[in-house]
């Protein structure tokens, strides 16, 4: 009788890609039972590696300015505790711009930690390569560039239709293909048609003026869209396979692929690839907002805020944290940016790794609260009134045509005690700031979504 996965299975391996071919090694050889478990000694399981028992210190760069910041700043060192006892890491940062992000244990925004010989899909989630460019455009009119970008960009749910698509690369493509996470021809589909486009939330296109120079300047700000959101995916799988066999003890949440396996390889390819396609997104729009005034770019830089990043066997993960070190970034052209919210400048800083920063810097300026509890603090005033208040001066948009109360300044954190803590900690140097004209974003999508509108007419 021929050797099968039945057998393989009632000896207590779990299903993996090793059966097909140990299956065909054990028939073609005739092996016997004595034979059959001295060949599958190489495929058992490593005994489960334990939670530490004490978890690696982290560093706090972050204390409440007010009451109302001191709930956040407990919750996050909290989760950090809980967090750092994952068998995998060995050092952890939290920035000024801290906030949770779901139960204890789960990494908060403005979270950085460091894993041995791991990649952590749910410490980058579903937005992989969020990130920002910017470009310079020298002594141009910022309402000609808000124009144009406004009749460019793309903000909202899904991708653009047939006609209005902006190009994917073909080499970018032929990649895909060639990466066991990628290859897939609907994805690859889906990657094409959100090209170009900035999806909504605290995405969103920033026009301002440098401090330094008085060049008008814009800022994009989104990440990978769908095509991260399907990697992401396929990655919580995976690890959580790796999770039942080797840590089960480990949040789900928490789970990693070990570098080290044919998973891990591929896995950290497809995250370089993701890279390049949401930088090719911001490069699109860009380009487009240029070609559509007919002039050519001064400057122009970008870096990613939620990310991978390795060095040698260790893994940085920064869920909302800017990377200083030029290691982190081979492509690197400029200094990196850090928006606070739409009326406050983008600061363009630059840095160094320190005993206190990881070679990190804070992304943004977090919140204390969540959506649904700002907007109840203000429901004693109408949407109209808040916009009015908030965004005196400045030409704000919003794509849907549906104000979205909060991703207004005040649902933030002070950018002015972000700032204040980012030099108090020493972890960045500001270069520049890009002071505020305007900007777009997706406004409240979920007030007018189709099929809201769909349900109103049945």
């Amino acid at each position: 009788m021929e050797f099968n996965g039945n057998h393989l299975i009632e000896l207590g391996y779990r299903p993996a890609k090793w059966f097909k071919d140990a299956i065909t090694y054990i028939n073609e050889n005739h092996l016997d039972e004595i034979q059959i478990k001295e060949y599958l000694e190489q495929f058992k399981q490593p005994e489960h590696i334990p939670l530490h028992e004490t978890a690696p210190e982290f560093i706090i760069n972050i204390r409440a300015e007010h009451e109302n910041e001191s709930d956040n700043v407990e919750k996050v060192i909290k989760t950090m505790k809980v967090l750092m006892k994952t068998p995998t890491l060995t050092a952890g940062a939290l920035m000024p711009d801290a906030c949770p992000t779901g139960p204890e244990g789960h990494i908060p925004v403005g979270g950085v930690v460091v894993a041995k010989n791991a990649i952590h899909p749910g410490f980058h989630s579903a937005d992989i390569c969020c990130s920002v460019m910017l470009t310079d455009f020298g002594k141009v009119n910022p309402k000609d560039i808000l124009d144009a970008a406004h009749s460019v960009t793309h903000f909202g749910y899904g991708g653009r239709p047939r006609g209005e698509q902006m190009p994917m690369s073909q080499e970018l493509m032929d990649a895909f293909r060639e990466n066991e996470f990628l290859n897939d021809e609907k994805l690859i589909s889906i990657a094409r048609s959100h090209m170009g486009t900035q999806g909504d939330g605290n995405h969103f296109l920033f026009v301002g003026i440098s401090k330094n120079t008085g060049n008008t300047m814009m800022v994009t700000h989104h990440g990978s869209r769908a095509p991260g959101a399907a990697l992401y995916d396929k990655g919580m799988k995976v690890a959580n396979r790796f999770r039942q066999d080797i840590s089960p003890e480990t949040l789900k949440e928490n789970a990693w692929i070990p570098y080290d396996t044919e998973e891990g390889k591929s896995y950290w390819e497809a995250l370089q690839l993701i890279r390049t396609w949401t930088k090719e997104n911001h490069t699109n729009i860009h380009d487009a907002v240029l070609n559509k005034l007919k002039i050519e770019k001064e400057n122009r830089y970008w870096n990613e805020h939620n990310f991978v990043f390795k060095d040698g066997n260790l893994f940085y993960h920064a869920k909302g944290a800017t990377p200083l070190n030029d290691k982190f970034m081979p492509d690197i052209t400029g200094p990196r940016l850090i928006p606070l919210n739409m009326a406050e400048p983008v600061l363009i800083v630059q840095g160094k790794t320190n005993e206190r920063n990881l070679g990190f810097a804070p992304h943004g300026a977090g919140r204390n609260f969540s959506r649904s509890q700002h907007k109840r603090s203000l429901a004693h005033k109408t949407t109209e009134e808040i916009f009015n208040e908030e965004t005196a001066g400045l030409d704000i948009r919003f794509y849907s045509n549906e104000i979205d109360i909060s991703e207004l300044p005040t649902a933030y954190k002070s950018a002015a005690n972000v700032r204040a803590q980012i030099e108090e900690y020493g972890l960045c140097e500001v270069l520049d700031e890009v002071m505020p004209y305007g900007c777009i974003m997706a406004g409240d999508v979920q007030k007018n979504a189709p099929w809201k509108k769909k349900y109103r007419k049945a």
